[in-house]
């Protein structure tokens, strides 16, 4: 079996937490050869752990990037430093997992987008919820017709984010109290959701949204209300309250509401989908929790060894991200905001627009 041999940037909670462990369970098809991070002692800490020798860990992402023996580079630092460190990378002519979002604004995700297009690298955004077995089943489930059409859906994430700084989370971390970049736990953490939506709706119309703000640094708004409209007709309302707690049981959670019946997910760990059809059957739907992590690094390995394509692309996590930024804008400007593929935008815009919506999942919504 051929091993990729990857180099990481950021050795801290994501790698130890989310890729490392998927790492392991994939087997031979990764080998770890170069690790770098901000504190060197935090990676030649790891390093000791998987018994990398020393000479293979940095401190500087760039002397690391010149080695000869890095298939492909996993990126996990804080979000105001993606794009940097995913530019390095690509001008490197390394193959890159990045992590979500592409960058901390959109400038940045474009120009990334443009750094893909020179270079002959694979790509892949390690956003999971779109990898998430919860999040595929509800999708086949809706292109299936088995609830009929779609009519809307609502979906309510409540947060108390406030007590999870206080325990070892990552909403501990510093860089995620006290944010240098737009939108705070919103891009952060409710890009996610944004995402798994995308995923099982497709393109979005148009988005309006309102926010109560407040004065803590994590999250602009206490709650944000976004209405949204998919090209496919589906409208549905999204709720992410970051500071608050849901004491009531079942929680709303996600509900998509179709002719012949519904989807009901309550939160993304319970390892079950209910689906209840108006002529009275039920059925209940058992799923992994938390496998797209595993199912991220698998298809991208397939993808390297030439056997799949990579399904989460940057042109489509820039869909993802562009929506988080008309949200924003939309409470800012109290109107509603065009998202995908606008009538009346520039040139340039349009040709981004269009290497988004050329991927399968959305082809049929490109004019």
């Amino acid at each position: 079996m051929r091993r990729v041999r990857l180099a990481v940037i950021g050795t801290g909670m994501a790698w130890e937490r989310l890729h490392w462990p998927a790492i392991q369970e994939l087997g031979e098809r990764y080998e770890i050869v170069a690790l770098c991070n901000r504190t060197k002692a935090d990676a030649e800490n790891f390093a000791r752990r998987i018994n990398l020798d020393l000479k293979n860990v940095y401190d500087d992402y760039h002397e690391m990037l010149k080695r000869e023996d890095i298939d492909a580079v996993d990126v996990m630092v804080p979000i105001s430093q993606n794009y940097d460190a995913a530019a390095a990378v690509i001008k490197a002519n390394k193959n890159l997992i990045a992590e979500k979002p592409l960058a901390a604004t959109m400038e940045g995700a474009k120009q990334l987008l443009d750094l893909h297009r020179k270079h002959n690298v694979k790509i892949m955004v390690a956003e999971n919820y779109r990898y998430n077995e919860e999040i595929n089943k509800i999708r086949d489930i809706v292109n299936q017709g088995k609830i009929g059409e779609v009519v809307y859906f609502i979906q309510n994430n409540v947060v108390d984010f406030e007590s999870e700084m206080k325990k070892d989370t990552f909403a501990a971390k510093e860089w995620r109290q006290h944010p240098d970049y737009k939108g705070g736990a919103f891009l952060d953490a409710a890009l996610h959701d944004l995402a798994g939506m995308r995923h099982i709706f497709g393109a979005v119309d148009h988005v309006y949204a309102m926010g109560r703000p407040q004065k803590e640094d994590f999250n602009p708004y206490m709650s944000v209300n976004v209405q949204i409209l998919f090209k496919n007709g589906v409208i549905g309302q999204y709720v992410y309250y970051p500071d608050g707690k849901e004491m009531q049981a079942p929680l709303v959670g996600m509900r998509i509401f179709g002719t012949k019946g519904e989807i009901y997910l309550e939160e993304k760990t319970c390892g079950f989908i209910n689906v209840a059809y108006n002529d009275g059957n039920r059925e209940l739907i058992q799923y992994t929790p938390g496998r797209g992590y595993y199912n991220e690094l698998l298809n991208f390995y397939n993808a390297m060894i030439g056997i799949e394509n990579i399904s989460v692309t940057p042109e489509i996590e820039y869909g993802d991200v562009k929506m988080v930024f008309d949200i924003l804008k939309s409470i800012e400007t109290k109107q509603p905001v065009k998202v995908d593929v606008p009538e009346g935008i520039g040139e340039e815009e349009y040709r981004v627009y269009a290497h988004v919506y050329q991927e399968p999942e959305h082809g049929q919504y490109l004019q």
